[in-house]
């Protein structure tokens, strides 16, 4: 009797694991050195796979329930172990118990730069990072590529081991996916749900995972590609720069409440304004009036507005504003003024209501009188 006790306490009769931690992926039931009698139960419970392996083979694989370990039980080991005839003598056999359940909320993420082809910017790097659930759905392939003999293998060891991994298939989908960096902030769910039907088949094929959802929270670019994203979107929003250069110059106009504050504006953006306010040559001359006297109401060399030439000398407005005979017109527009003195049009505007510059309003519109804007000038 002590006898058949002690051969009874050497044979595993039945075989079970109950999972406490929830976040163990796999476990190798401590055998303890001790064989597998024939005929002994495995339990395998709903959530749970069970993966023999003989000699570092893969053995019978078994679903959940309760298996009776006998020859038309396991053919595989039973073709492994050669037993031509049953077997009535005990046996050694690990036994891998693999999690089957949904593991949900698991982040991903790019720890380095991936390159990427954008058909807008070229090439470009980007970072990613989301979540995503999964589950194992073969245990043979994933024992063999994730876990290995791990006696217990953990979802934190899974997660290190599989961001390189994920962050590839993820590189290649999005790669395959062609969606322009541009839209991929605006369509983040699209995009996770454009790139699961590529990045699952891989997980499935390579480490028998099945990836049930993907869902990417942020694409980044590197600082000076968003400065220079921003750059195009400030230029887009100026749109017409000519009507922007015009808007800029009012509001210092505005700021400063007369055309003595925005000087140093106009002085510093005249070269600009000039460029980009001025007309065709030969658009917008005014049309010829009478002659005036020639040296009536010339302009000094500290006269206020008149911008000098090259050799420091300041045009008055006669010789500043010609008409087709070398005459000046008797009645002026403020555009005309504002050519003649080297200023923008809202700088003249500016002047006339000050009270500066005399004008007179006629309709719509404002006049200078060729007299008063000498005598301006002579101030």
């Amino acid at each position: 009797m002590e006898i058949t006790n002690f051969f009874r306490g050497e044979l595993l009769e039945v075989i079970e694991w109950t999972d406490e931690t929830r976040d163990t992926l796999c476990h190798r039931f401590p055998d303890e050195d001790k064989a597998i009698k024939r005929g002994a139960q495995l339990i395998v419970r709903e959530s749970q796979l069970a993966q023999l392996i003989y000699l570092g083979e893969f053995g019978d694989t078994f679903g959940p329930g309760r298996h009776a370990l006998t020859t038309e039980n396991i053919p595989i080991l039973t073709k492994l172990r050669s037993w031509k005839y049953g077997f009535e003598s005990p046996f050694k056999v690990d036994v891998y118990f693999v999690t089957a359940r949904l593991f949900t909320g698991n982040r991903w993420g790019t720890s380095n730069p991936i390159m990427m082809r954008d058909d807008e910017l070229g090439v470009v790097r980007a970072r990613a990072f989301g979540i995503y659930d999964f589950r194992v759905v073969d245990p043979r392939l994933f024992l063999r590529e994730v876990a290995g003999s791990d006696s217990d293998f953990r979802l934190a060891e899974f997660a290190e081991t599989m961001r390189s991994r994920l962050v590839s298939a993820f590189s290649e989908a999005l790669a395959n996916a062609k969606i322009p960096v541009f839209d991929t902030a605006r369509r983040y769910a699209e995009l996770g749900g454009a790139l699961l039907p590529l990045i699952d088949p891989v997980m499935r094929g390579k480490y028998g995972i099945d990836v049930s959802g993907f869902v990417v929270e942020n694409v980044s670019v590197p600082q000076e590609v968003e400065q220079a994203i921003d750059a195009r979107s400030s230029m887009a929003a100026v749109g017409d720069l000519n009507e922007y250069v015009k808007f800029q110059l009012a509001r210092g106009l505005e700021a400063g409440g007369g055309a003595g504050a925005v000087a140093g504006q106009l002085a510093a953006g005249l070269a600009i304004a000039q460029q980009l306010m001025q007309q065709p040559q030969g658009q917008g001359r005014p049309p010829g009036g009478r002659e005036g006297a020639a040296g009536g109401g010339g302009a000094s060399a500290g006269a206020r507005g008149a911008v000098p030439d090259a050799r420091g000398a300041v045009p008055d407005a006669r010789s500043a504003m010609p008409d087709a005979r070398g005459a000046i017109p008797e009645m002026l527009s403020p555009l005309e003024v504002a050519r003649a003195l080297g200023v923008s049009e809202e700088a003249v505007m500016s002047l006339i209501q000050s009270g500066e510059l005399k004008a007179k309003h006629i309709g719509s519109s404002w006049r200078i009188r060729r007299a008063a804007l000498d005598t301006y000038l002579a101030d």
